[in-house]
């Protein structure tokens, strides 16, 4: 069915019209989204259909598709939507941080791990969509891979701040324990693998970033890294 641009969309049959000395009701496209943004991360994208989502918001089907192409379109938005949540979650993590990129990959997992450690989390909500979305053109798919493209290159970029020897390989390794941390939430809860994470990340950046010489620092932090006091 064709829809109406979004900025178009009134209210759907049923829906209360608010009095001009009322609070302003939020827009059905807004409730629309918001439903699906909850009942998707929850359930998945394929167990929940268009009639159920209309239904939690308090609309119609007919409402629905004022609002959206389809269903692929909401999961497209609500995909977009996630990843802009996302990454004002990733700025605020790094940003106490500024200059330091080893302190900011490390800052950023230990944000990671509390995140998704927490009660009610399903882990990522790219990962957990790509798995459904095996088709190449789906219009939620490309959300997924740029996404996915920048968190890669925001590690590599940041390996390469911190001074890594190989920062293509570290951002890679890095992004693989992200990625992993996810899905063994959901195999083994809040306790499993992913709570030594923190600890793996500041294994693998001991493990790639060199250590500068003696020489190549002042005496105070060169004494302070052999785990001794400088004297004086």
């Amino acid at each position: 069915m064709k829809s109406m641009p979004p900025t178009e969309t009134g209210p759907a049959p049923g829906d209360a019209v608010q009095g001009s000395g009322a609070a302003p009701k939020p827009r059905v496209r807004d409730r629309i989204l918001d439903t699906a943004r909850n009942l998707f991360y929850r359930y998945g994208l394929r167990a929940v259909g268009v009639e159920a989502i209309a239904s939690e918001a308090g609309t119609n089907k007919m409402s629905f598709y004022r609002c959206f192409d389809s269903k692929d379109e909401l999961i497209a938005e609500y995909l977009r939507e996630q990843g802009q949540d996302y990454w004002a979650w990733w700025d605020g993590a790094i940003a106490p941080h500024a200059g330091d990129a080893r302190r900011q990959i490390e800052a950023l997992f230990d944000n990671y791990m509390r995140l998704t450690c927490k009660d009610g989390s399903r882990g990522c909500s790219f990962g957990n969509a790509v798995v459904e979305l095996p088709e190449g053109d789906h219009p939620g798919r490309r959300v997924i891979e740029t996404h996915k493209a920048e968190m890669r290159s925001r590690l590599r970029v940041l390996s390469a701040e911190a001074g890594a020897s190989d920062p293509e390989a570290l951002g890679d390794t890095l992004m693989l324990l992200m990625e992993g941390g996810y899905l063994s939430r959901l195999s083994f809860q809040s306790q499993g693998p992913l709570t030594v994470a923190g600890k793996a990340v500041r294994t693998l950046l001991d493990a790639h970033i060199p250590v500068p010489s003696a020489d190549a620092v002042p005496p105070g932090r060169a004494a302070r890294r052999r785990g001794t006091a400088p004297a004086g």
